[in-house]
């Protein structure tokens, strides 16, 4: 029987349940009580106890227990009361008494807001052949009906002349055809607001394949060096677009030394008489032109110091720690000693764009997430304006993410076109003096660790430009405090620990302990 008896209220619709449940428990049936929340399921246990049935309770309370509870709620008279999720994937075994008594018997509580949970509540019964029934108890003050139903149905009652006396239950094909309206309307409201998260979901979804795709090509290096020549020419036309626009070639001058790092040949007549196109083409040219001559320069540099370094150490170290800076921002990298002297300093050169590309992206990115956090709230009061909030949703995210990719863009160009390695301050002129070597690397060494030895050498006109380096030199046994991308300190872990973090970018050396 698949009709629901109807009450007024909660208390006659549990006096009902509490009766029925004596009622088959006297014919040796097992019942399960199907509940929609813990809070109802405790409520009927304490009216069960009052009324001196016993009873098991399995909710997620008390999930320890659950499948010894579950094990008895097959057997003659055992009662158990549930929640929608609790014991759900185990079948309840019947004993050969309570299947001649008539097997399970399911009684439901209330009708749950989606019809799928309720069709599983009755299949709980019948399985594997079994005999078992169900039957849904509902009032007009529970949840579902209240909102959704309760006064079409008591008009319908009325209508029908069927006047409700105090603790009397309706059972009616039409009044369980109300009560399954009402279950449709809150799943179609519910499917619409799935349907509404899911599109605001895809555009975020559509700008994560985008910021993903340069992260990946950085991390792997795939594409990296186009990227940066995409991002290099971004740059140059957005600069020669702000300054057509203002129609000023001191505007022109400031926004190439801000963004590009260089004093730019461009004559005020040439700034004058091209169109943005071209003047966007002609400063990428010369931005490429001085990059190249930049990473030519560093790269033979290092090239030349890591040797020194390697011959003076006899080959120990295997990585070392550089410093670079724009100026404001500081980045420590890490990078193969080896591998930067046999490729002639390009190794280093990849690992400085690799580095310096992912902390840029994921600094913004973490910051485009938080802003979208907050255009997701705020467009909600678009409907004040009769305005659809995800379509403006869409076009403000639109301009958001075009901005986060512009400073991206320019915040990477910016730091590769002024990346510089800090160095030491030149000596008072002596007749000899110590190497410009770093003061102090974290390094990995094949053997043994040790800090570097300065060797005299005759000095030169100018000092050397050389790696500025905080960290210790640590033995792979030694505790060190490190500091990760995403700020967080580590201390007193074990160097040994660390490494493939170190080779990866990813943390510096602190300090070292002893």
């Amino acid at each position: 029987d698949h009709q629901d008896k109807v009450y007024l209220t909660i208390k006659e619709k549990f006096n009902a349940v509490a009766d029925e449940i004596v009622q088959l428990t006297e014919k040796n049936r097992p019942v399960l009580v199907g509940t929609t929340s813990v809070e109802i399921s405790e409520v009927l246990s304490r009216m069960l106890k009052m009324k001196g049935i016993k009873h098991q309770v399995l909710n997620a309370k008390y999930h320890q227990k659950e499948a010894e509870i579950v094990a008895e709620a097959g057997k003659p008279k055992a009662v158990t009361i549930a929640t929608n999720m609790a014991g759900r994937g185990t079948d309840i075994k019947l004993s050969p008494e309570s299947k001649a008594a008539g097997g399970l018997a399911i009684i439901g509580t209330e009708r749950h807001e989606s019809r799928r949970v309720d069709r599983q509540l009755r299949g709980r019964a019948g399985r594997q052949g079994d005999p078992g029934s169900s039957q849904f108890f509902v009032s007009m003050q529970d949840e579902l009906m209240r909102i959704n139903g309760s006064d079409r149905v008591i008009g319908l009652l009325d209508k029908l002349g069927m006047n409700q006396e105090d603790g009397e239950a309706i059972q009616s094909p039409m009044i369980t055809k109300q009560i399954e309206n009402a279950q449709k309307r809150v799943e179609g409201n519910n499917f619409g607001y799935r349907k509404r998260l899911l599109e605001y979901d895809d555009v975020m979804n559509s700008q994560r394949e985008v910021v993903y795709k340069r992260r990946r090509n950085a991390l792997f290096g795939e594409r990296l060096s186009l990227d940066i020549i995409n991002m290099l020419f971004e740059v140059s036309d957005m600069v020669a677009e702000n300054a057509k626009l203002r129609k000023s070639f001191d505007t022109f001058v400031m926004e190439v030394i801000g963004n590009l790092g260089f004093n730019t040949h461009i004559s005020e007549q040439d700034f004058n008489a091209k169109t943005q196109n071209e003047l966007s083409n002609l400063l990428y040219q010369e931005a490429l032109s001085h990059y190249t001559d930049k990473k030519k320069h560093l790269s033979e540099f290092l090239a030349k110091e890591f040797h020194n370094i390697n011959v003076q150490t006899g080959g120990k170290v295997e990585n070392i720690g550089v410093t670079l800076t724009d100026g404001v921002k500081h980045l420590s990298l890490y990078t193969s000693l080896k591998k930067t002297i046999e490729s002639e300093g390009l190794e280093f050169i990849k690992d400085m764009e690799k580095s310096i590309t992912l902390a840029i992206i994921d600094e913004n990115w973490k910051e485009h997430l938080r802003q979208m956090d907050d255009l997701k709230q705020s467009v909600q009061n678009a409907v004040y304006e009769q305005k659809d909030p995800l379509l403006v949703y869409k076009i403000e995210s639109f301009n958001l993410f075009k901005t986060t990719i512009d400073k991206i863009n320019t915040s990477v160009i910016s730091f590769l076109m002024k990346a510089e390695i800090p160095v030491e301050e030149a000596p008072l002129p002596v007749s000899t003096v110590q190497t410009k070597l770093p003061k102090q690397v974290y390094t990995e060494q094949k053997e043994d660790f040790h800090e570097y030895t300065p060797v005299e050498e005759a000095v030169e006109d100018k000092p050397k430009a050389t790696p500025l380096v905080s960290q210790k030199i640590a033995g792979r046994n030694d505790k060190v405090t490190v500091q990760y991308m995403d700020g967080s300190i580590k201390t007193e872990v074990k160097f040994k620990s660390i490494e493939e973090d170190l080779r990866n970018n990813r943390c510096v050396v602190l300090e070292v302990h002893s």
